[in-house]
């Protein structure tokens, strides 16, 4: 009996520590603090400066809504903590509470969804494959008997194997640990391409030692909603957030912070992505909205 007991209160507190994680408003209210995912090498998305410092579209949209909710809250200063991570850790982390906002390359998706919550979406992205000018690669069917790089975590080569035009088409999978290191796998020639989203092989392929030796071919393999990922069951903190991704849409702030990031040059080697914002993300921006990878994929097919 007194095992029981023992559980239930166990149990009690531990129901009563999430609670208390996932009110992220009063977390950061108490601390004054809070924790910002960010990623070290997602493209023109969220990568690093060095030192601990940390740039980019997505951050700097997260930047923003978070300066809004200090507002929100009335705190004369809110102290904001860089946590880098990867593909494979960034949803334990906000899960967990080590992450309160994540600010990096995420694509929401129904799988995802079950575990963690987000924000009407920012960028919409196309999924491409890059390869070197001079391999002969032009799109899926060339794929077959070469290696291909993608980032460990990520769901790039997945898509390419389920698309109709990779039937019969065999090729092998080296992984990166990060995107910086799938980018060193295609430029050293341990792969013979990479594939990931659009924005992220340019902006790698921009800061090559020879950018010119790259091109992006080929089919688009998917289309993925890049979104601010939150803890679930906290509408508060989800709907601060949203309030300051709807007022940049609406006003049109939001597509010159993309311009900012993708169309000019950005630190530091100000090289530009030189990547135009697709119709598909000036359609997120023109209506609000959440949808996840599949519902996205449905709508384009009516």
């Amino acid at each position: 009996m007194k095992k029981s007991l023992l559980a239930a209160a166990l149990l009690a507190t531990a129901f009563a520590a999430q609670a208390q994680t996932t009110d992220t408003l009063k977390k950061i209210k108490d601390t004054g603090s809070v924790v910002m995912g960010v990623r070290g090498s997602s493209g023109a998305l969220s990568y690093t400066l060095g030192e601990g410092k940390y740039t980019g579209f997505h951050v700097e949209l997260c930047q923003r809504a978070l300066a809004d909710i200090q507002k929100q809250l009335g705190l004369a200063k809110l102290d904001i903590k860089y946590q880098e991570v990867t593909s494979a850790n960034r949803i334990p982390l906000v899960q967990n509470g080590t992450v309160d906002i994540e600010c990096g390359s995420t694509t929401n998706n129904d799988t995802r969804a079950k575990d963690v919550a987000f924000a009407h979406t920012a960028y919409v992205e196309e999924v491409r494959i890059l390869t070197k000018v001079n391999s002969g690669i032009k799109g899926i069917a060339d794929l077959n008997g070469k290696s291909v790089a993608t980032t460990t975590g990520t769901t790039s080569v997945q898509l390419l194997r389920k698309h109709e035009r990779a039937t019969g088409v065999d090729f092998k999978e080296v992984f990166g640990k990060d995107h910086a290191d799938s980018f060193q796998l295609l430029e050293s020639g341990r792969a013979d391409a990479f594939v990931m989203d659009g924005q992220i092989v340019a902006g790698l392929a921009s800061k090559a030692k020879n950018p010119a030796d790259f091109h992006i071919v080929g089919e688009v393999l998917s289309v993925e909603p890049i979104a601010i990922m939150v803890r679930k069951d906290d509408p508060a903190f989800l709907a601060a957030v949203n309030k300051t991704i709807d007022g940049l849409e609406k006003s049109g702030e939001m597509a010159k912070l993309y311009d900012k990031w993708f169309m000019q040059p950005i630190p530091p080697t100000n090289t530009k992505v030189g990547l135009p914002a697709s119709e598909a993300t000036k359609n997120a921006w023109k209506n609000p909205n959440n949808m996840g990878t599949e519902a996205l994929a449905a709508a384009s097919r009516k």
